[in-house]
């Protein structure tokens, strides 16, 4: 005899409701993360990209540093001049603050405004009339994530005509990436970019821009 309780346990309408139920949230939250993941390896490739146009654009540009020219082209010994610049001559390190003020340490010094060229700085994260801009490749870069460093590797000689020849490192630092699916679904935070960086060495060094 049939009782009621066996006849529900052997009954399988509505299982495949159960089972989509359980695995549908699965599913989701695989397909949403490769699309993240995705748009992080993106944002990677933009962030290489970035540095590599913000390292162009400081090649060719008038420098950050105000007093790099004069430093560079200046020997304490007269004797010095047309001779190689040491290396270790000369580091700039020009960075912003939050609210995008330029300023340039010389050495392990303070970061000062007064060191820095705030029109040089913004030419380089904005781009140019001719030439884009970091933060075209990377729209949320924001100004305080550059750092630009111009230091002297042994390149160039003093009273170069056409100016110093520095070695410039253009990087990009404490960048995070953007999830916007696993964020909102599990509150997965946003994690640091690592720090990427291109290195160029500098050319004639002009007052205008390209």
């Amino acid at each position: 005899m049939v009782t009621e309780k066996s006849r529900f346990g052997a009954e399988q309408s509505g299982a495949t409701m159960v089972e989509m139920a359980i695995a549908l949230p699965v599913l989701l939250v695989l397909v949403l993360g490769f699309v993240d993941f995705g748009y992080a390896y993106y944002q990677w490739n933009a962030g290489n990209k970035a540095v590599q146009a913000g390292a162009r654009l400081a090649q060719i540009s008038t420098p950050i540093a105000i007093g790099l020219p004069l430093e560079a082209q200046t020997p304490s010994d007269s004797t010095q001049v047309g001779a190689a610049v040491p290396a270790g001559t000369y580091d700039y390190t020009c960075t912003a603050s939050a609210a995008g003020v330029a300023c340039c340490s010389i050495g392990a010094g303070t970061c000062l405004a007064a060191n820095a060229s705030q029109a040089s700085f913004d030419a380089i994260y904005n781009g140019t009339a001719h030439r884009a801009g970091m933060q075209n490749f990377l729209p949320m870069l924001e100004k305080s994530q550059v750092r630009i460093e111009y230091a002297a590797s042994g390149l160039g000689y003093w009273t170069r005509p056409n100016g110093p020849v520095p070695t410039i490192t253009v990087s990009i630092t404490n960048h995070p990436f953007q999830f916007f699916f696993l964020g909102g679904l599990l509150g997965f935070g946003n994690i640091t970019m690592p720090s990427m960086l291109s290195t160029v060495t500098g050319e004639d060094l002009k007052s205008t821009y390209p």
